[in-house]
């Protein structure tokens, strides 16, 4: 029998972002248990800030029977004179029966012991509550809390036990709190508990109590009263989706309003006003033609008809946070921009301080600045420096996310050039999958040679990433060298380039951080995986070229007749496989018999004298060779007596391989 299941835990309030990293595992958690219990089918998953919700349309009563099978040791081995042996007597206690109960059946072609159990389904009213218990248990929101005399520890304390099975409450205790037939509604409509007779009063008593029980309605709400406000005032509300989704677990009643603060605030910097609301108050920067508003859209929890008080009260209280925040401005700004005092703050043990990785970081951005011919020697120089200086800026100090950012206005207002602020601001970037790219060269220069110290450094003092473990961001670190090289063509050698940064580090295991570049390059590239080893067995080590091979060897493979020249190429370099490619490669066309001989050779010389524009172009060409190689694989016989003969006609096969591994190893493409 089929019947609807309710499952409600009330809680305290929730912290919106524990909830939301765990929120991708909580039904796939509870789908385990319920499948382990035969009890799999289809449920709904709700959660409001005060309660987690479980929600069944269909769920069965009872468990269906089943029967359970034991194969045991062979028949052969389980006796001994007649008498069973200890495999027997251990099989029967597992089976628990006695050995005689034991049957006989065949598995894998031998007579085994056999024993068929058979399971009586059970009640779902008797699972439901270890169910319930062994799945909040299994959830993991970090760090917990134990509370009245329970031992045992949960996000927030449990205050209430909402389990019914049809119109019939299930018997069910979690954390001490019993199950009954109630709920709490928004605490403004009614501070008691609703007593309740089936789901459909739950439901209708949560919609009239001021509770939006379901997540995505109150994000759909919530959009649709941001673009209602945006229509009304001729405005734009910024939508963070990380802030949305905290705001929609936060409240159960959402309604965005509009309020306003002082616009003497808007003479700081935009990012430190959208900084403070964001972080502290959870609002959403307005903005008009781009330009932001002395306004905010704050998500109101409250349920009331009027929201004139609840407007004035988040006025006031973002007051105060903007008045820290244009304190902190006026005084950074009296300071100067200034790396006094770096030189006491520790970077990592074994690495120094802040100023000396600036130190570093500067020797590592003139090596590049003369590998790729920048000029503005002084301005990079310059931006180095000044990088890390705002780490000493009470704002940074309050706001550790805007470090860069407030050194760029510092920069600006003490009058530095565009440049030199600009290199500071983007010195962290590329920062995320997501994320742009340094605009300048110079940028690109800086950004590049703080990456490059950390991986070093941390390299040479040992802290490299293991499995998952990456606390210093060192894989992301790899990405983003990789992003710029691309962006800006930069040439960048993985072996040559770090042996030439190695002078300011411990000796340490080189080719450990030349491995870990090229493990990033096969996570980097979303092609098919062999492409990109097939480029790596080429031997080819510069970021740039890599890059460009593998988009190049990937558009061929997506043709539609490469799986034709691949079988041609793969034969070429089977043949080749005993001729060391190292050497130079001599072909003595005196030597030739046939016409497909010459053919291949001539064919072959017009494309190795000839320019391409880029490799795709240049691999093109030598496939396109697959003809001339197909007819002298049919009319010329690799392997003939004259020893000289096959020697010169296997270099041919030889040459043109050798010229393509310069690109990539084809034989290594599987498609």
């Amino acid at each position: 029998m089929l019947k609807p299941l309710l499952i409600e835990i009330g809680v305290e309030e929730l912290p919106a972002v524990p909830l939301l990293k765990e929120l991708k595992n909580i039904e796939k958690k509870y789908m385990n248990i319920l499948e382990k219990n035969s009890l799999l089918c289809e449920f709904e998953f709700y959660y409001t800030p005060r309660r987690l919700v479980l929600w069944h349309r269909e769920f069965q009563a009872h468990q269906e029977d089943s029967v359970e099978e034991f194969f045991g040791a062979p028949v052969v081995a389980a006796f001994k004179d007649g008498e069973p042996t200890k495999a027997a007597i251990g099989f029967a206690k597992k089976c628990g029966v006695s050995v005689d109960e034991l049957g006989r059946n065949e598995k894998n072609n031998k007579e085994v012991l056999y024993y068929k159990k058979e399971l009586k389904g059970k009640a779902s009213t008797e699972l439901l509550s270890s169910i319930i218990n062994e799945w909040i248990k299994s959830l993991d929101f970090g760090k917990a809390m134990r509370w009245s005399s329970n031992t045992e520890s949960f996000i927030r304390p449990i205050r209430w036990l909402n389990v019914m099975l049809g119109d019939e409450l299930v018997d069910a205790e979690l954390f001490g709190v019993k199950s009954s037939k109630s709920t709490f509604v928004h605490r403004i409509s009614n501070f008691e508990s609703i007593k309740l007779d089936n789901a459909k009063d739950y439901f209708n008593s949560l919609k009239n109590g001021g509770v939006t029980l379901f997540q995505d309605q109150r994000r759909e709400d919530i959009l649709a009263s941001f673009d209602k406000l945006e229509k009304e005032h001729n405005i734009k509300i910024e939508i963070d989706k990380d802030l949305l989704d905290e705001v929609v677990a936060i409240t159960e009643n959402p309604t965005p309003l509009l309020g306003t603060f002082d616009k003497k605030f808007l003479e700081l910097p935009p990012e430190v006003i959208i900084t403070s609301m964001k972080e502290h108050q959870r609002y959403f920067p307005v903005f008009k033609d781009s330009k932001l508003l002395n306004k905010f859209c704050v998500v109101s929890n409250a349920f009331t008809d009027d929201f004139t008080e609840v407007v004035a009260g988040n006025e006031r209280v973002l007051r105060p946070r903007l008045d820290d925040g244009f304190f902190f401005w006026e005084n950074d700004l009296k300071n100067g921009l200034s790396t006094k005092g770096l030189e006491k703050v520790a970077f990592f043990k074994g690495l120094g301080t802040v100023a000396d990785k600036i130190g570093r970081e500067e020797k590592i951005a003139v090596s590049l600045a003369s590998m790729y011919k920048l000029d503005a020697i002084d301005d990079l120089k310059r931006a180095v420096r000044l990088a890390k200086a705002d780490l000493m800026s009470e704002m940074v100090y309050e706001f550790t996310e805007l470090q860069g950012l407030m050194g760029y206005y510092y920069a600006l207002k003490s009058g530095e050039n565009e440049t030199v602020a600009l290199a500071i601001k983007e010195q962290y970037l590329p920062d995320g999958e997501d994320s742009a790219l340094p605009s300048t060269k110079l940028s690109a220069i800086v950004a590049m040679s703080l990456k490059l110290d950390t991986l070093i450094g941390l390299f040479s003092v040992e802290q490299i990433p293991t499995g998952s473990r990456d606390p210093f961001a060192l894989r992301r670190a790899v990405n983003g060298i990789i992003k710029i090289v691309n962006e800006f063509e930069f040439e960048f050698n993985i072996a040559d380039t770090i042996d030439m940064l190695l002078a300011s580090y411990a000796d340490f295991d080189r080719k450990k951080l030349q491995t870990f570049f090229l493990e990033r390059v096969r996570q980097f590239y979303k092609v098919n995986p062999s492409i990109i080893e097939a480029v790596l067995a080429s031997g080819e080590r510069d970021l740039l070229n890599i890059g460009k091979k593998i988009n190049a060897l990937n558009n061929l493979v997506n043709s539609s007749d490469f799986s034709e020249v691949s079988t041609t190429f793969k034969r070429v370099a089977n043949i080749t496989k005993d001729i060391d490619l190292s050497k130079e490669m001599i072909v003595d066309i005196k030597l030739f018999e046939e016409n497909a001989e010459k053919t291949l050779f001539e064919k072959y010389n017009k494309v190795i004298i000839s320019s391409f524009i880029s490799f795709e172009e240049e691999l093109d060409a030598l496939l396109g060779l697959k003809p001339e190689l197909d007819k002298f694989f049919s009319e010329v016989m690799v392997n003939a007596k004259d020893e000289t003969i096959k020697n010169n006609r296997k270099s041919l096969v030889a040459s043109v391989y050798k010229s393509i591994l310069k690109i990539a190893d084809i034989k290594e493409v599987s498609i």
